[in-house]
Parts: structure tokens; C-alpha cells; sequence
């Protein structure tokens, strides 16, 4: 492989990744593209997802792996909720003999910290491996493993000669990227390096089609999306989530690789067109008529199919359009503030276009390249817009909640909820969002949250943020450093 990337997205040669921005959408896409953003930082923040949580989330629903986090105790915290996720996932398939998580930490403490922590990682290993027998063990790194330097390549290298499941570290060190999406890459890059580098070479399978897929999509978006893809002939390896060990083995076999969203594969799919020329899709996420369309027909021309799809696009327009008109009646002019996941974020604000809804704010983690191709289109479609770059930054988020005044929030719901805005969700692994008969449920569930706001209005008079009132007075993005 001649390509060499680090997982850390802010090295990419390609594109820039902007972390920290805020401002009015049309200026910020001419800056961008006229490279006149720069770099910045925010000179207070009130808190950061961190690669490792991504990396977490990415891995651990895989059916015969166990996992440790080597890390102090606090790091596990983010576990409980991909815990929640997965104990939800398996009851939506049909296992009802629900299974916590397979994972363990080695509960890094002060004395490690000054005399390394190798001796609990080789505990945990052996431990994972007598308690649950897996095929694999992915172990996660943290920031704390990192600093104090423990050569976890060296340790894993010792520790496989008695092993006998595969063990795969998962460099996601918190500290190296401020880009969340980069524990996607960490993972990934893990898979490439140990999973695949043994995999039986078979001959490629002609309608199997690699489909990457975040902890953030339901079981239903999943039955959806391989009934849309099985209409024209494609079959699906569903993976990393509620996938195994042998489905990721068979990956090379595939004849082309897509993503339901546009962050969460998009380097590991140029390595492997690199690695096995596996060709691949790399659009928007599948919410709304126009990005389903678009996403249907780049993964259809990959395999040769494109008139089938645009057929089927079709028979799928005329069967829902007397339903998303009814919906369109019920939300036209309503105006909306959206925050999600860069992929989600900027496919959710298309998919008002859908119900003639207009954008007024969008939150986003990063802005690079192929955010800029999305803020064009929204630019274009809803003219000016509030935009806040931004991971994890809740005070910014409520202060242009209260400025602007917007008439439905679609988003993560806890701070809008308890301003007293309507709000839903639509980064949901719980309900359906993806495709075009979920374009339906999407849109009745905002009407029916508009038309019933009461809960969240009675929520406002009773919950308490923790910010004074000059703090909505002031400039929202008075923290963000321009360098």
C-alpha cells in the first residue's frame, strides 16, 4: 500500500478540517474556499467528545469479540451508553436473553501512571480471554496510556505468543486529534492492520457489497436499507456494527464499499481501493428524497444498476409523494436549528427542503471539503443561516437557541428540550431515519412534536440551565480564537 495515514485527520494533505468557527453560513463557505479561515481554538470549552469514545462505539457490538479499555476508570464512562445501545440492538433482533457488553479496564491509577500500567493490560488479557473465549480483543488506548508511554505494540506482540484469540490494539489516544471522527480512522486502521492482513484471499463476490454503518443507525434503518439495495440485486456485509469477527474477514471479498455516513469510513475505503481495488460510493447520508437518490444511485452505478435504481427512485417517489405532501402542509414555513454529526447534521438539513421547512441554525462538529460541498447546497436552498462549528459546546448552542428563536430543534434534545423548543431527533440508533419510507416517519414525528409542545414547554418551567441571563445577551462565538 503506497498510502500511509496516520488516523489523525487533521494531517490530511487533501482537505482542511476547521474545529472551531462560527458565523453566518454564506461568509463561512467564501472563507473556507478562499482559505481564509485559519486555524482557531475556543479559549473556553465546556467539553469535547474524544476520539476513544468513537473508537468505543465503532467496535462494540461485534458478536464474538471482548474488548478492554486500558485506561483510567473514568475513561469506561462512555461505555454505559454504548452499553444502553447495544442491549436496545439486540432485542430489536430478536435476542431477548439481553448480554451486557464483553469489555474490561485495566483502571489505570496514580501508581501506574508513574510506573506504567503494563502489568494490568496483561491481567486484562488474560482475563477477557478465560472469562469470554472470543476470536478477537480489541484494546483501547486513552490518553493516560499514552503520556506514560506503555508499548502496547510490544506488549500485544509478547502477550499473542500464549493468546489464543487475535489481539488488536486500537491506537485513539483522546489527546491526538480534536476531530471525534478520528477514532473511526483508529479503529478502521486497526482492522486493516490485524484483522485483514491474514484474511483468506477468495475470489470476489460479485453482488456483495461492503456496507459501513456508526452505532448511531437503528436495526429498522438497517432491515430498510437492505431492502432498497436487494430491489436491484445487492447484498450487504453489514459491519463493524452488530457484525463478527468472520463478516470483517470478508471484507476484501466484496466488490465495492459504501458508508451510510460520509465521516465514519471514508479513509478506511480509499485504503482498501488502494490495497484490493475495491471500488466505492462516497455521497451523503441516505435522510431525505434528494440525498437517498443520491446516495441509491452511487452505490448502484458501482455494480452496474443504475437504471434499475433510477426505476425503483421512481416507483418509491410516486408511492410516498401523497404522504410527504400531507406532511409538507403540516411543517411549510417552520424554521429550524439542527445539530448532529457532520454527516447527519448537513443530511437532516436537506431533508426539510422535503417538508418546504427553513434552516435558521446548524451545529456541526467539522467543516472541511465535503462540508463545503453540502453548505453550497443548503446555502443555495435556505440562503443565510447561523452556522456553529462546534464538538460538543452546549453554551453556544443555547445561546443561538435563544436568539434565534427557531420553531423545532432536531438534534441531541437535553438543552433545547429545557429551553422549551419542540424538539426530535434524528441521531435515533433506537428509531428509523434512513431511506424513503423512513422519510415518512421522520416527518410525522416532527409535525406531531410541533403540534404537541406541551411537554417541553411545562420541562422549561421547571428545569434550570446552569447560565445567567447576560450570557444570552452576549456574542456566541465571543470565545473562538482567530489565529
Amino acid at each position: 500500500m503506497t498510502r500511509e495515514y496516520s488516523g489523525i485527520r487533521e494531517s490530511r494533505t487533501h482537505t482542511a478540517t476547521v474545529t472551531d468557527w462560527g458565523g453566518e453560513s454564506c461568509r463561512g463557505a467564501g472563507n473556507f474556499r478562499a482559505n481564509c479561515i485559519g486555524q482557531a481554538d475556543r479559549t473556553f470549552s465546556q467539553g469535547l467528545q474524544c476520539q476513544q469514545i468513537n473508537s468505543i462505539n465503532a467496535l462494540l457490538s461485534l458478536a464474538d469479540s471482548a474488548f478492554i479499555v486500558h485506561a483510567p476508570i473514568g475513561c469506561t464512562g462512555c461505555c454505559s451508553g454504548a452499553n444502553d445501545v447495544y442491549r436496545v440492538g439486540q432485542m430489536h433482533r430478536g435476542n431477548y436473553a439481553v448480554k451486557n457488553a464483553r469489555i474490561l479496564a485495566t483502571n489505570l491509577d496514580e501508581r501506574d501512571i508513574i510506573l506504567g500500567g503494563e502489568q494490568k493490560l496483561r491481567k486484562a488479557i488474560s482475563l477477557a480471554s478465560e472469562r469470554y473465549n472470543p476470536k478477537a480483543i480489541f484494546i483501547f488506548t486513552s490518553c493516560a496510556s499514552g503520556i506514560i508511554g506503555d508499548d502496547i505494540e510490544a506488549i500485544v506482540a509478547d502477550a499473542q505468543k500464549s493468546a489464543a484469540p487475535l489481539l488488536v490494539p486500537v491506537h485513539c489516544e483522546g489527546f491526538k486529534s480534536k476531530v471525534c471522527a478520528s477514532g473511526y480512522d483508529a479503529a478502521f486502521l486497526a482492522i486493516g492492520k490485524y484483522i485483514l492482513k491474514d484474511a483468506p484471499k477468495g475470489d470476489t463476490i460479485p453482488d456483495l457489497l461492503n456496507l459501513f454503518a456508526p452505532p448511531s443507525v437503528s436495526y429498522l434503518d438497517q432491515l430498510e436499507i437492505e431492502r432498497m439495495l436487494g430491489e436491484i440485486g445487492i447484498r450487504i456485509n453489514y459491519i463493524p456494527f452488530y457484525s463478527s469477527f468472520e463478516k470483517l474477514r470478508t471484507i476484501p471479498r466484496a466488490a465495492a464499499s459504501t458508508a451510510i455516513c460520509k465521516v465514519f469510513a471514508d479513509e478506511f475505503m480509499v485504503d482498501l481501493k488502494e490495497e484490493y481495488g475495491i471500488p466505492f460510493s462516497h455521497t451523503i447520508m441516505p435522510i431525505g428524497t434528494r440525498n437517498t437518490d443520491k446516495w441509491y444511485l452511487g452505490v448502484a452505478e458501482l455494480f452496474g444498476k443504475t437504471a434499475e435504481a433510477k426505476a425503483y427512485i421512481a416507483r418509491q417517489r410516486e408511492q410516498f409523494a401523497p404522504l410527504v405532501q400531507d406532511i409538507y402542509n403540516r411543517l411549510h414555513g417552520k424554521r429550524v436549528f439542527i445539530c448532529g454529526g457532520t454527516g447527519r447534521s448537513f443530511a437532516a438539513a436537506a431533508l426539510i427542503s422535503d417538508f418546504g421547512m427553513k434552516l435558521v441554525g446548524l451545529e456541526t462538529p467539522t467543516f472541511d471539503n465535503d462540508a463545503l460541498i453540502d453548505f453550497d447546497y443548503l446555502n443555495g436552498v435556505h440562503g443565510s443561516y447561523e452556522v456553529d462549528v462546534a464538538n460538543m459546546q452546549p453554551f453556544e448552542q443555547v445561546n443561538l437557541l435563544q436568539k434565534l428563536k427557531p420553531d423545532v430543534f432536531v438534534g441531541v434534545p437535553s438543552w433545547a428540550a429545557k429551553l422549551g423548543f419542540p424538539t426530535t431527533h434524528v441521531l435515533d440508533m433506537k428509531r428509523p431515519t434512513l431511506g424513503y419510507r423512513n422519510l415518512v416517519y421522520l416527518g410525522n414525528k416532527m409535525a406531531s412534536q410541533l403540534e404537541n409542545p406541551g411537554y417541553n414547554k411545562r420541562l422549561s418551567a421547571h428545569a434550570r440551565l446552569p447560565y445567567r441571563d447576560s450570557w444570552y445577551e452576549s456574542d456566541p462565538f465571543k470565545f473562538i480564537k482567530q489565529y
